[in-house]
């Protein structure tokens, strides 16, 4: 049966791939290389949702805001502007 610890040696991948895919289907399985992570498999879904996750932390700039945002990233700053004038007297 596949190890518990979630993590196997390249050479056991190709002992033991249906026990480490079947693992894989459950949870993310580490593959290592001379005892140093190289590799993770994991299932369809976890791989889809780390995609969509990371579409939305996509960077942006001033220049590629839209102009909805870059008025209220504006009124955010004047905002904080003013607090921290009213602070100072």
């Amino acid at each position: 049966m596949a190890e518990s610890s979630g993590s196997y040696s390249t050479s056991d991948l190709s002992r033991k791939s249906g026990d480490i895919i079947a693992e894989a289907l459950r949870r993310p399985v580490t593959i290592t290389k001379r005892n140093k992570p190289r590799l993770v498999l994991l299932n369809i879904e976890d791989y889809q949702r780390l995609i969509r996750l990371s579409a939305r932390r996509a960077v942006s700039t001033i220049e590629t805001m839209s102009d909805e945002l870059f008025a209220e990233f504006e009124s955010a700053v004047e905002a904080f502007a003013d607090e921290d004038e009213a602070g100072r007297l």
